[in-house]
């Protein structure tokens, strides 16, 4: 229970962690940027869900619950986009006030933030002891880059440095709750585990396919950002192989 706590936590204080450079930042930085910090971000993403949650899913029962779970997870995530009002993050957006856009950009992130956190707490609770500490590594590593993505684009619509910073921070608070119900669910009913572990690697690839892979490549830097990808990976396997 204290692990879980207190993994969520450090993960979801990476938002804010990642968003404090922008109460220091004088200028902008440029789209090649933000677009290498999107694409090192989703191969952090896909190396947790293909090389860690979708092997841990599969070693309890097979393939059916991992692709009932890998479904759920997607269809979720399509579902909520649909049902939720939110904006992506997106370069070119810009002319609205601060209450509204703080409200969808909460929304946003949020769905983002929703899987991640169900994702650390099902880690968790799965047998493998370091498979929490590894997702909520690679969810704190992810939410690091979002937060000042979001800090940034906040500012850019004219919005104070402390107000952006504050929203920003806020967004991975969400994160804390979805992990202990993530873990309490699977903790006491143990057949749950291979679903939570899929559903979480679903909504995960949903996020990297549909969200950061295509705002990476919105202004010509694809070639780039296909490297930062890799590096991603890259990085995160590294990672899974000192666990």
């Amino acid at each position: 229970m204290n692990e879980v706590l207190l993994g969520s936590v450090l993960a979801a204080l990476s938002t804010g962690v990642g968003a404090l450079p922008i109460l220091f930042l004088k200028n902008s930085i440029t789209h090649r940027w933000k677009d290498i910090l999107l694409a090192f971000t989703a191969g952090i993403m896909m190396a947790a869900a293909t090389l860690s949650l979708i092997p841990e899913a599969l070693k309890y029962e097979g393939f059916i619950p991992l692709g009932v779970g890998l479904l759920l997870g997607v269809i979720t995530l399509t579902l909520l986009e649909k049902s939720i009002p939110h904006i992506d993050l997106e370069h070119h957006i810009k002319g609205i006030e601060f209450d509204q856009k703080a409200m969808l950009i909460v929304a946003a992130i949020t769905l983002h933030n929703i899987p991640e956190g169900l994702s650390v707490g099902v880690s968790y609770a799965s047998d493998v002891a370091e498979t929490g500490n590894l997702i909520a590594f690679a969810i704190g590593l992810q939410n690091a880059p979002e937060g000042f993505l979001v800090a940034l684009f906040l500012i850019n619509q004219k919005i104070s440095r402390m107000k952006a910073f504050l929203v920003a921070t806020l967004t991975g608070a969400v994160e804390v709750p979805m992990a202990l119900i993530g873990f309490y669910l699977t903790s006491f009913v143990s057949t749950l585990v291979p679903y939570g572990l899929a559903f979480a690697a679903g909504a995960m690839l949903y996020i990297i396919y549909k969200e950061l892979i295509p705002e990476s490549h919105g202004d010509g830097h694809e070639t780039t950002s296909t490297y930062s990808f890799i590096f991603g990976l890259l990085f995160m396997i590294f990672l899974i192989q000192i666990f």
